[in-house]
């Protein structure tokens, strides 16, 4: 009988499910379901508006897509429900929400529909900048050993600012709640009926430690004196390593779905994490860049350095047995997609038509005839905010250089170039504080449609960028990580040997381009260290905006 596992992923505006041959990596099918309620970005479902640097999501959108997508996988090739031997499951993170004792989400009760706090606080929600900042402020009077780990600054995308800016603005709606748990741990109890907590999510968004717990009670207090006991009152949850079973599937959820009561599931990942093993990152010395709406830098290393402005270092975070480094950059295809949104005439929209491509396609042709350097402009990747290595998500986008004849094609390049330098940034300081960057891969849809840009991406960070071949690297990590936990290989290494993706393409830098795009760099470098550190303009005017 053939063996099979689901990979589900979980992103930023759908979740899909991957049906995987877990002898040798082959995706089998695939369904995707778009969230109904998208990113709530302005307003609730009943209208109730959003101030600015809200990202929200309904949690039923999750469940919708267990429903629509686990039986299109399984209609589509008619296995035995007996063939499915286990369902791993990746979130984006830190996505959380506030939930009763027995799972149900308060922004599904009645009550709280209109409270803005009853909903899943979305990875780059950035409603908690300011609590993010005292957080960090009072960790470093203190002299907390643990902020070392999280590159000495606490990011609002993480969990405890989001679940402080509950307790503040909220406080009926914090002492309703239960529980505080991110998405992906919750999904996982909503398929087997049983809580538990990832200790990787935990471990990079709540600041747990796998050897010392979470903080002490009285870190807690000194931010809020309710939030003294907010580890046993609202995080209680038992903690559970990857690359084990979390529990197995229900018999309503069974029901459900269309799968076997008793199916194991593997304890919830984050989405960008699980790609490594998927990619065949499997040691030291590798980068693994996964590049969407966001890009997510991730490595591993025998040894724990502490590296200013990454967003963590965790013990058996990314792979068990190694420490597991995360960086990032918020704003990648995300500002892609603005621009073609915004900024760009209709004759150029009328152009693509023509062609019979898409818009990005289009600009990507015009723009792949420029030299390096040949536009004059040189933009800051943060209309997003900064994830590393500044960490800070009141720092703006920019754009130097514009003039009269400056063309749509050459600002999306230089868009496009931006992400490239602040990658090399954050490999930079990598090795400047002992984590070696050696190799670099790249997956995810933009490293699979846009050649221009991973040719940019070599000849900036002027080393080879290899090409994972799964173009669903998440689901496929999923289903890695299932095979493991239903004990089909005997841990997430034999696993991924045997279904990992090799790689399908290598760009090399040409060392033409690298020699001015060398020179862009240190231009870049500039900027970066002038508005990200030492002139607080883009402050001053997001203050006067808001």
């Amino acid at each position: 009988m053939a063996s099979y596992t689901i990979g589900l992923d979980y992103g930023t505006l759908s979740g899909r499910a991957v049906l995987i041959n877990a002898e040798n990596g082959a995706a089998v099918a695939s369904a995707v379901y778009e969230y109904p309620h998208a990113v709530m970005t302005e307003a609730l479902p009943d209208g109730t508006p959003l101030p600015a640097d809200y990202a929200l999501q309904h949690p039923q959108d999750y469940l919708d897509v267990l429903d629509h997508t686990i039986p299109a996988i399984l209609r589509e090739n008619g296995i035995s429900l007996r063939e499915v031997r286990g369902i791993g499951v990746d979130f984006t993170a830190s996505t959380a929400l506030p939930v009763k004792k027995n799972g149900t989400p308060l922004c599904f009760l009645p009550e709280w529909q209109g409270n803005r706090h009853a909903y899943a606080k979305l990875w780059k929600h950035h409603g908690a900048q300011h609590l993010a900042d005292e957080i960090t402020r009072i960790a470093l009077e203190r002299k907390e050993p643990w902020l070392a780990n999280y590159g000495g600054k606490v990011s609002s995308e993480w969990s405890i600012p989001k679940l402080w800016e509950v307790l503040r603005e909220a406080p009926d709606l914090y002492e309703c709640m239960d529980e505080w748990i991110e998405a992906g741990d919750w999904l996982v109890w909503q398929l087997t009926g049983k809580d538990t907590k990832s200790a990787s999510i935990a471990g990079y968004k709540s600041f747990y430690n796998k050897r010392t717990g979470y903080p002490a009670k009285n870190f807690f207090a000194a931010l809020d004196p309710r939030l003294e006991n907010v580890i046993a009152e609202k995080c209680a949850t038992p903690v559970s390593p990857l690359g084990t079973q979390a529990g197995t599937l229900n018999a309503a959820m069974a029901a459900r779905l269309g799968l076997a009561p008793g199916t194991p599931v593997a304890v919830a990942n984050i989405d960008a994490h699980v790609c490594v093993p998927a990619a065949g990152v499997t040691g030291p010395g590798q980068m693994l860049a996964i590049m969407g709406t966001s890009t997510c830098h991730i490595s591993v290393s025998h040894a724990e350095r502490q590296v200013p402005g990454m967003c963590g270092v965790v013990e058996d975070g990314v792979l068990p047995g190694y420490l597991g480094y995360e960086a990032g950059q918020s704003c990648v295809g995300d500002h892609f997609a603005w621009f073609c949104e915004h900024c760009l005439p209709g004759a150029y929209y009328e152009e693509a038509r023509k062609h019979g491509v898409h818009i990005q396609q289009y600009l990507t042709e015009l723009a792949d005839g420029l030299r390096p350097g040949q536009s004059g402009l040189l933009a800051l990747d943060w209309w997003n905010g900064n994830r590393s290595t500044l960490v800070d998500f009141d720092l703006t986008g920019l754009m130097l250089g514009m003039t009269l004849q400056t063309r749509p094609e050459e600002m999306y390049r230089a868009l496009i170039e931006a992400t490239a330098y602040g990658t090399r940034m954050i490999v930079e300081n990598y090795r400047a504080h002992g984590v070696a960057v050696d190799t670099f891969f790249a997956s995810g849809g933009i490293s699979q449609k846009n050649a221009m840009a991973m040719q940019i991406y070599a000849d900036v960070l002027n080393m080879p960028v290899h090409i994972v071949g799964a173009s669903q690297g998440p689901a496929l990590g999923s289903a890695i990580f299932a095979a493991a936990a239903a004990g089909l290989y005997p841990d997430v290494a034999r696993a991924a040997q045997a279904m990992a993706a090799a790689p399908v393409k290598v760009y090399q830098p040409i060392p033409e381009h690298a020699q001015v795009y060398e020179q862009l760099y240190r231009e870049y470098a500039a900027l970066y260290e002038h508005f990200g550190r030492e002139d607080d303009v883009m402050k001053r005017l997001k203050r006067l905006k808001n």
